[in-house]
C-alpha cells in the first residue's frame, strides 16, 4: 500500500496482515480524492474506522490541515501511528484508540470518511446520524454495493454515489 498523490506521493504505508482490516483500494482512494480535491485543502479530515489510516494520510498528503483517526483495533492503531511517524506528520494528526460509537459525535470535522466493517451494517446509520448532529459538512461512506443507505440522515443528504466493482462511495452533504 502507498500514498497515491500529493506531498507524500508513492511513499509506502504499513498495513496489517490477514483480515483484521480492509484497506480502501488505491483506485477507490484516487476516485474519492479526485471528487473532493478542492475541499480537502486546509480541511480537518476525520477518518473513522481508520484501519491503517491510508485515507486520512492521503488527505494530509493532499493538503488537509489536520486529520483525526478513530480506530478500535489496537494493532491497527499501532500501524497508523507508525505510518504517521514515518512520514513525520504525527503533529498534524490525532489518533483516537476506541470505538467510533463512543467518539464520533464529539469529533467536529469539515470532511469525514466512514468505512465500518461491512458485517456491522448498523454502524453506518449510527455514524451518519452522529456526523449529521455534530455539523460535519461532507461525509463519504464506503460500503458494499449490497448495503443500502438512506437518502438522508438528519441534515446530511446523499448527493452522489460512485460504484467501482463491489465498492460504493456515497457522498452526503449538509442541506
Amino acid at each position: 500500500m502507498r500514498v497515491i498523490a500529493g506531498e507524500f506521493r508513492s511513499r509506502p504505508l504499513k498495513s496489517l496482515e490477514g483480515l483484521e482490516v480492509r484497506p480502501t483500494p488505491d483506485r477507490l482512494r484516487q476516485t474519492l480524492f479526485d471528487v473532493t480535491a478542492l475541499e480537502v485543502e486546509g480541511a480537518v479530515f476525520l477518518d473513522a474506522y481508520a484501519g491503517t489510516g491510508a485515507v486520512g494520510i492521503e488527505a494530509l498528503s493532499r493538503g488537509a490541515e489536520r486529520a483525526i483517526f478513530i480506530e478500535k483495533n489496537k494493532n491497527a492503531v499501532a500501524v497508523i501511528e507508525q505510518n504517521l511517524s514515518s512520514l513525520k506528520i504525527a503533529s498534524r494528526a490525532r489518533v483516537i484508540p476506541g470505538s467510533a460509537k463512543i467518539y464520533l459525535a464529539a469529533q467536529k470535522a469539515d470532511i469525514a470518511f466512514v468505512d465500518p466493517p461491512y458485517e456491522l451494517e448498523g454502524e453506518y446509520r449510527m455514524a451518519l446520524e452522529a456526523l449529521a448532529q455534530n455539523g460535519t459538512g461532507l461525509v463519504i461512506a464506503q460500503h458494499d454495493r449490497r448495503t443500502l443507505l438512506e437518502a438522508a440522515y438528519g441534515e446530511l443528504n446523499r448527493t452522489r454515489e460512485i460504484r467501482q466493482g463491489d465498492n460504493v462511495l456515497s457522498f452526503f452533504r449538509r442541506a
